[in-house]
């Protein structure tokens, strides 16, 4: 395994931590990578050196002290801001109500394109096979032109099928990338607003 990987999959494995934190650490194992490579080691020796990635990530959270005063609020709401809360519940719950639908509406038609796409994949797939299956059957037939027309359109079709199975694959984890992305933004900043 390489530094770069070993870094990537131990900050994957610190997620949960906060982002001090998961840097302090990778900054040391870094530092402890380029040390063992500077006493000679390549770098895939270097990094077995230090050990597994799930091992060092176990450790490291074994080792940060939890604490309850996250979860505690720094102050009591007052009075008049709990009567303004409740007043203006019916704005700004529906509010809230029509933001949450308005992310899942975007979210269901990101998908629903990507599902489409592999629908037309799908289609352009079928068309190849069945394009060469009656290319054939009309060359048995003794329609020879018209089977090498149906057989010619078959091969182009395969070729389209091809590309877009490619275009499709990369769509798919590009929208997969995107998806885990913005939950992950979401996360941290719920996350970073507890912890301060």
């Amino acid at each position: 395994m390489t530094k770069l990987k070993f870094l990537f999959a131990l900050r994957d494995k610190l997620s949960g931590l906060s982002q001090e934190d998961v840097e302090e650490r990778l900054g040391f194992y870094s530092e402890m990578i380029e040390d063992r490579m500077e006493e000679g080691l390549s770098e895939e020796e270097a990094v077995a050196a230090v050990g597994s990635v799930k091992e060092i990530a176990a450790q490291i959270i074994a080792d940060i002290p939890r604490t309850k005063e996250r979860s505690k609020p720094k102050r009591q709401l007052r009075a008049w801001e709990i009567v303004l809360l409740v007043l203006g519940s019916p704005v700004w719950v529906f509010l809230l109500i029509a933001v949450f639908a308005i992310g899942f509406s975007l979210y269901a038609v990101l998908w629903s394109v990507i599902i489409s796409l592999w629908a037309v994949f799908g289609s352009v797939a079928a068309c190849a096979f069945a394009g060469i299956f009656s290319g054939i059957v009309f060359a048995i037939s003794r329609y020879y032109l018209t089977g090498t027309a149906m057989i010619g359109a078959g091969i182009v079709c395969a070729g389209l099928s091809i590309l877009l199975f490619f275009g499709c694959k990369a769509a798919t984890k590009g929208t997969l990338l995107l998806t885990k992305g913005i939950t992950s933004g979401i996360k941290y900043c719920f996350v970073n607003k507890e912890e301060a």
